[in-house]
């Protein structure tokens, strides 16, 4: 089984910022929500995490040991890194949502995003048919994953929510992943 699992919350999370490559740690919050994560899983063969403090954190309270991979880091917003939701321009939010190729300035599309997930997917779908594996990442990666289980275009992205310390369940067999749940939280 794989799960897919969202860090826990920080303040910049809390403030209703975008963030991105920024690196805070967890708030309070964040790590009571990274422990009863943790305790939700409960036993694990392997963990993976983005690079980023907040991702790390949270992993180690489900493994003491933890492998990295960069390709699970959260999709670069660019200039808009640190902004609140409501500060966007209504403009840039209509591209955005309406074009999966569209990037912020010096960031990431949605499109770009889904490709460098999709092909840590397959490596991860590998190994985890028959270990119990966890991908500690974000939100963004966390809904092209869903995408690539699916079978849906990254524009789901806009379609979907995505808890802080939740987590995914998704089974990897000779037919391909088959999503199991979403976002649960307890």
């Amino acid at each position: 089984m794989l799960y897919v699992v969202r860090h826990g919350r920080t303040e910049v999370n809390a403030a209703g910022k975008l963030l991105g490559r920024g690196d805070p740690e967890l708030d309070e919050t964040g790590r009571t929500q990274a422990l009863d994560l943790a305790n939700r899983l409960g036993k694990v063969d392997l963990v993976i995490s983005s690079p980023l403090k907040r991702t790390m954190e949270t992993a180690s309270y489900i493994s003491d040991t933890v492998e990295t991979d960069p390709r699970w880091l959260e999709l670069d917003y660019g200039k808009l890194e640190g902004y609140s939701i409501e500060s966007i321009d209504s403009e840039v939010w209509k591209k955005w949502r309406s074009d999966i190729h569209w990037a912020p300035d010096e960031g990431e599309s949605l499109a770009a995003l889904g490709v460098r997930v999709t092909e840590a997917c397959k490596d991860v779908a590998k190994i985890s048919q028959d270990r119990e594996v966890v991908v500690v990442t974000h939100v963004s990666p966390i809904k092209a994953v869903l995408a690539w289980v699916l079978g849906l275009d990254a524009g789901v992205a806009w379609k979907c929510h995505v808890s802080p310390g939740s987590s995914m369940a998704i089974q990897v067999g000779n037919f391909g992943p088959v999503l199991h749940n979403f976002n649960l939280t307890q």
